[in-house]
């Protein structure tokens, strides 16, 4: 129900919606002291029935999961009703999904919970400098999104909040976006998120990595070539850039593409248009292109070996994604996602990581950023014998152990029997059972996955090797695929 203001101070005059009546009452005195006249709703109803006796407030601040009619729906409906009322969005919710939806909705901008009522108060200051209006395109139609199985940004540190927040907003832009940082830190999940949040959502997306394609054949790969345009074009080949016709084209270590290539996309990208390898057909597509690399591009340009009016046209925006170890907070969110990822394709129960091997992930310093983290989660998930993840799992996935035995195994062949005492130890003192057929099961796995190695996979001669018949060996790695190893 609607909250009657404290005071009559003189000022803009905004409307606060949110369920939660601690916030209604913080950001309400907030912004009241401020000099704005405030009222405050606890639901979308109550705002919406107020309207039809009152004017249209000056500004809007609403929550977006609100019991009744989300803060989402609301929006909606006040943008049909009064398009140019600039609304403010709240949640604690800040993936790329809360965040696009609402600027597709035609946020003025998005509010992440918990803020700071000073930021609050800055906002609705920006918001409201003086007359001038604020002019809101009408919004798209929403269009449903069937991308829930689709690889997802994780985070929730301020730098992972940002970069979903601008995402949000550059995604109903129609600008070229470059996407900067090291190596596994999610570049194309980037891109893949931008297109999905755009209006481009409905067309095809298509990446292309750009080191990964032999310079020879990168031209062909990227614009297509006409039958008998050299030796061994058979057939006309459809490009990338056609192929993403109406959609996106995400073009990863976009650095590494040679300097007369970098030519002909700049004719491109400034021109919309394009002939065939071999071809006379001018061929026009409607393509947005989002850009990515590792290097420094601005070192390049430098050094001749980057296009300076190429870097322009490519860089109208740019995101820059944090390594892995600026974000630390982050890896027992994207552990548990990745863990459980593992466990929906190998039909297994999801397993856990113990606090102290959570600790030991967070003290790794990541050098392949979210994707070796990644790696590391399938490795733990797929070769861990309990459905609880401990250090020693921790340090085996992350080759510690290995590389720590491989030396001294030499001098010592008794080594590994040491390692293996510490890491039963270990395990006992956590809490663990049944670890005489964990470590039976584990050195199964050991041994027949180095006897395979070394003989190129011919069963006969691996299971010769370790003096077992072949049903034995067949039937052990039987056993092991079960488990998931």
């Amino acid at each position: 129900m609607p909250e009657s203001p404290r005071s009559t101070a003189a000022g803009h005059r905004v409307w606060v919606v949110d369920d939660d009546r601690a916030v209604r009452f913080v950001l309400s005195t907030a912004l009241r002291d401020a000099g704005y006249q405030v009222e405050s709703f606890d639901g979308a109803a109550p705002a919406l029935e107020a309207l039809q006796v009152q004017a249209v407030p000056a500004l809007l601040f609403t929550d977006v999961r609100m019991p009744g009619d989300d803060g989402l729906v609301l929006l909606d409906k006040l943008k049909a009703a009064h398009p140019q009322l600039p609304v403010i969005v709240m949640s604690a919710y800040t993936d790329v999904t809360s965040t696009a939806g609402a600027f597709r909705g035609g946020a003025h901008e998005f509010l992440s919970k918990p803020f700071d009522l000073d930021d609050a108060v800055a906002l609705a200051r920006r918001v409201l400098p003086g007359s001038e209006p604020d002019v809101v395109e009408p919004a798209p139609t929403q269009a449903a999104l069937s991308q829930a199985q689709a690889p997802q940004l994780v985070g929730d540190t301020p730098a992972m909040r940002a970069l979903f927040r601008a995402i949000g907003k550059l995604a109903q832009a129609p600008l070229a976006v470059l996407v900067t940082g090291e190596t596994g830190t999610g570049k194309e999940l980037v891109a893949s998120a931008l297109h999905r949040e755009s209006p481009r959502a409905k067309g095809p997306f298509v990446a292309l990595n750009t080191a990964a394609i032999p310079s020879e054949l990168l031209e062909s790969e990227l614009f297509g070539h006409e039958a008998g345009a050299f030796t061994g074009a058979q057939r006309r080949h459809i490009g990338r850039f056609e192929q993403a016709d109406g959609g996106t084209l995400f073009l990863d270590e976009i650095g590494d593409m040679p300097l007369p290539l970098q030519t002909r996309l700049l004719r491109v990208l400034a021109e919309g248009e394009f002939f065939r390898v071999g071809g006379r057909e001018l061929i026009r597509v409607d393509v947005r292109v989002i850009a990515a690399t590792h290097q420094d591009l601005e070192r390049l340009v430098q050094q001749s070996r980057f296009r300076a009016d190429l870097l322009h046209r490519l860089d109208v925006v740019r995101l820059q994604l944090p390594p892995l170890r600026e974000r630390r907070a982050d890896i027992a969110q994207l552990a548990a996602t990745f863990l459980t990822g593992v466990a929906h394709k190998l039909d297994t129960p999801p397993k856990r990581l113990t606090a102290a091997a959570l600790q030991a992930l967070a003290e790794h310093d990541w050098p392949g950023n979210v994707r070796e983290l990644e790696n590391v989660c399938w490795r733990m998930g797929a070769l861990a014998a309990s459905d609880t993840i401990g250090v020693a799992e921790v340090e085996m996935a992350l080759n510690r152990s290995a590389t720590r035995a491989t030396a001294p195994a030499q001098g010592d062949p008794g080594q590994w029997e040491k390692l293996l005492s510490a890491w039963a130890r270990q395990r006992l003192a956590e809490g663990a059972e049944g670890l005489h057929a964990q470590v039976r099961e584990r050195v199964d796995h050991a041994l027949l996955d180095a006897a395979l190695h070394i003989t190129h996979g011919r069963r006969a001669e691996a299971a010769a090797r370790l003096g077992l018949g072949r049903n034995t060996l067949t039937r052990k790695l039987g056993a092991g695929r079960r488990r998931g190893h």
